[in-house]
């Protein structure tokens, strides 16, 4: 991990050491995959000034967000299915790593480990991330045990009525969990230590729902596309934030109308994503459509933004220009698929190196008073 100085080093190193297959469900996006490029490119064109001769003998990396203080302003996004990307360490492993660095942990309904096991190797902040399913009972029994494990804030995510296109999954015959084929028993013939690792590790299926919906073993795609609720809309989400009854976020808001929607219902989190450009490709770059976010929410929620982040000069550019945090997601799983919690690790002190670094060299001694001016956007740019 030494050798791995920043997070495309780790993407390398996560590309060698798991099936193709695997590294593609983490890499990939939908389509032609325009909006997975643009979330990362389009950060390139906005660019950074500095306030000259500021005090930064103190750098400050703490806030607090929906009621939960971080040592450092990211969140681990929510992300499916951890044990694919490392079969023996999995959530836990990136549970662990995000509480050893003072951050929060968002776990996804479609983990492959149980809220309470996760909850058992972590006394970080943890949160849970949802799905409105046509079994409402399930969602339910979810938040309920989510309570009872200590998890202090939950997370909708709205942007995914069905699953997007995403044809590398096609093209490699990968499916969650995996199926025998000949392309992909030859995929992981060319990985044995990733191979034993999953032969000798509990069975990849989503843990906190399979009890419930047994023909989940058909593959997780058709086990979302039966259940997710196509019905929903606004007026459905009073009774899940009613039954959850603490600090809430809707992810995968991208428009000023519906973050006034978020605001007018009382949700005291809005969080900016297109699913990291896995959902609706041409969709605009996060970056693009935060500050219009922003302005309309102003303090009356906690905006927090995820896509495209690698480098720490990226963190500043959101939070400048008015994110309260940022969501990191395929930053944190090269890590994992290199080497598990270490790597997830790596991830993080990454990206607190350089955010570290980047704040005193435009003269912000604290990450929650970045001047907006510091933020250049592209319209700007000479």
């Amino acid at each position: 991990m030494s050798r791995a100085h920043n997070i495309a080093d780790l993407r390398l190193m996560a590309r060698a050491r798991v099936p193709r297959m695997v590294f593609d469900y983490i890499d990939g996006g939908a389509d032609d995959e325009h909006t997975l490029r643009n979330n990362v490119a389009r950060f390139r064109d906005y660019q950074l000034i500095w306030d000259a001769l500021k005090d930064i003998s103190q750098i400050s990396t703490a806030t607090t967000v929906l009621g939960s203080p971080i040592a450092l302003p990211f969140i681990l996004c929510p992300t499916a299915a951890q044990r694919l990307f490392n079969p023996r360490a999995g959530e836990t492993a990136v549970a662990r790593a995000a509480a050893a660095a003072g951050l929060v942990y968002s776990l996804s309904t479609l983990a492959t480990t149980h809220i309470e096991t996760v909850a058992a190797a972590s006394n970080g902040a943890k949160w849970l991330q949802l799905y409105i399913w046509r079994d409402r009972g399930l969602v339910r029994e979810m938040l309920a045990r989510a309570k009872v494990a200590g998890f202090t804030a939950a997370v909708l995510t709205v942007d995914l009525p069905v699953a997007g296109n995403r044809e590398r999954d096609l093209y490699n015959e990968f499916t969650v969990p995996p199926r025998l084929t000949p392309r992909t028993i030859s995929q992981a013939l060319a990985c044995p230590r990733y191979l034993w690792k999953l032969w000798t590790s509990p069975p990849l299926r989503p843990a906190n729902v399979v009890h419930a919906v047994p023909a989940i073993a058909s593959g997780m795609a058709e086990f979302l596309d039966r259940q997710m609720d196509r019905t929903v809309t606004w007026k459905d989400l009073d009774w899940i934030i009613e039954a959850w009854g603490g600090p809430f976020a809707i992810k995968g808001i991208t428009t000023v109308a519906d973050a006034e929607r978020c605001v007018a219902m009382g949700i005291k989190g809005v969080w900016v994503s297109n699913h990291g450009g896995r959902q609706l490709d041409t969709a605009p770059a996060t970056i693009d459509v935060l500050d219009g976010i922003v302005q309309a929410v102003g303090d009356r929620a906690d905006v927090i933004f995820d896509g495209g982040i690698r480098r720490g000069t990226d963190i500043i550019k959101a939070l400048g220009l008015g994110a309260k945090a940022v969501g990191i997601g395929r930053a944190y799983l090269y890590g994992l698929a290199a080497a598990g919690e270490a790597g997830v690790t790596r991830a993080i002190d990454i990206l607190a190196t350089e955010l570290r670094r980047d704040l005193a060299l435009i003269g912000c001694a604290d990450v929650r008073k970045i001047p907006r001016h510091c933020v250049i956007p592209p319209a700007r740019n000479c």
